[in-house]
């Protein structure tokens, strides 16, 4: 991937996003408002009138927008929707659709605050849905979770790239407070989607061939069956194929905090605070958060005493990391949801308590 890297600009993380998926070759973008990521769908609006060819509509609503997505999935569009927390629970049905029917889309949820309605401060309290389906059915789909403004530009092309290799949806996990960060970027060279790699299985008319069926309805139960084992088996070579994450100060860790998002801001923060005091923590950091980098993270659990998760809410990585520790070494949380936001310095404080508990129990 070529970026322009004499030229930066100061953006948005919402208009980042926006420029990137332009330049990664997206031209159709369905969506409904809702604040924190109403930048971004006036960004795609405002661009797409220049762009001959591209389509923007407001939809009437979540459930219309995410159905349209599906339609120009079919056609072979590059397509991207995107909404924040409620408005991403009312295109879930679809989601599960265009992971049924095997449709390539990004979708970007910028969380917020909730349950509910909840508030417009940025939260974490959406991982759960995100990583674990979150419609209904046997079904996954891929999910990057960005914490800096460069890596929205590079995981935005990254998420129409791999959407498109393994015909899945694929979740961009931001929250409002990364929407709105205004950060110098730089965006790799655009594509111009005539060069994109043709889709022999998009509905584009029967033109002397056979006609082609894209459907997610599947009466005959063996039949469902076949494709639950067929999504299985692309998840598996998924799981294998794309984990990744970041490493800070843990080679030589007794302790590690383990966060994604703007939570590995706020934990880079602390950890680099306490190491200036000589205590040995480091960062682990998931970049993709299905698949959960479950190796990476499990390794580091046979050298650490303790992992200390941290998040924007009441704990749901957690599992996660508890599943890759295996018991190998301690696992403990610390949060805060509802679309609070910690400080470096206050998670310093934490992260310091935790060091103490595990070198007085040594």
């Amino acid at each position: 991937m070529k970026k322009n890297s004499e030229k930066k600009v100061l953006m948005r993380g919402t208009h980042v996003l926006g420029e990137a998926a332009i330049r990664a070759g997206c031209r159709a973008y369905f969506g409904y408002p809702i604040t924190p990521q109403n930048e971004l769908p006036e960004y795609m609006a405002s661009a797409f009138a220049k762009l001959p060819g591209a389509v923007f509509v407001q939809a009437e609503s979540e459930l219309a927008a995410i159905n349209m997505v599906i339609g120009a999935s079919v056609a072979g569009a590059r397509v991207m929707t995107s909404s924040s927390s409620p408005g991403i629970s009312l295109k879930q049905e679809g989601i599960s659709y265009l992971a049924g029917m095997e449709l390539p889309a990004v979708i970007v949820n910028m969380m917020r605050g909730g349950p509910g309605l909840g508030n417009i401060a940025p939260a974490q309290g959406d991982y759960f849905q995100a990583t674990k389906g979150g419609g209904h059915g046997d079904y996954r789909i891929i999910v990057l979770a960005p914490a800096y403004g460069q890596e929205i530009a590079d995981m935005t092309r990254k998420a129409f790239d791999l959407a498109d290799t393994y015909r899945t949806p694929v979740m961009i996990l931001g929250d409002g407070m990364m929407g709105q960060m205004m950060e110098p970027v730089s965006f790799p060279d655009p594509i111009d989607p005539a060069q994109l790699p043709k889709k022999d299985w998009i509905l584009d008319g029967a033109k002397g061939r056979p006609s082609k069926i894209i459907r997610s309805l599947w009466l005959d139960p063996p039949l469902e069956e076949e494709l639950n084992w067929r999504l299985a088996r692309k998840y598996d070579i998924i799981s294998d194929a794309i984990p990744d994450q970041e490493m800070y100060l843990a080679d030589d860790a007794e302790m590690i905090v383990a966060a994604y998002g703007t939570a590995a801001r706020i934990a880079k923060g602390g950890v680099a605070r306490v190491r200036s005091l000589g205590l040995k923590v480091g960062l682990f950091r998931p970049k993709t958060l299905w698949p959960f980098p479950s190796k990476s993270l499990a390794a580091l659990s046979r050298k650490v005493k303790r992992i200390l998760v941290f998040e924007m809410s009441t704990g749901q990585m957690v599992e996660d990391v508890q599943l890759a520790a295996q018991g190998r070494c301690d696992v403990v949380f610390y949060g805060r949801p509802g679309g609070v936001v910690s400080t470096p310095e206050e998670l310093a404080r934490v992260i310091t308590t935790n060091y103490h508990k595990i070198a007085s129990a040594a």
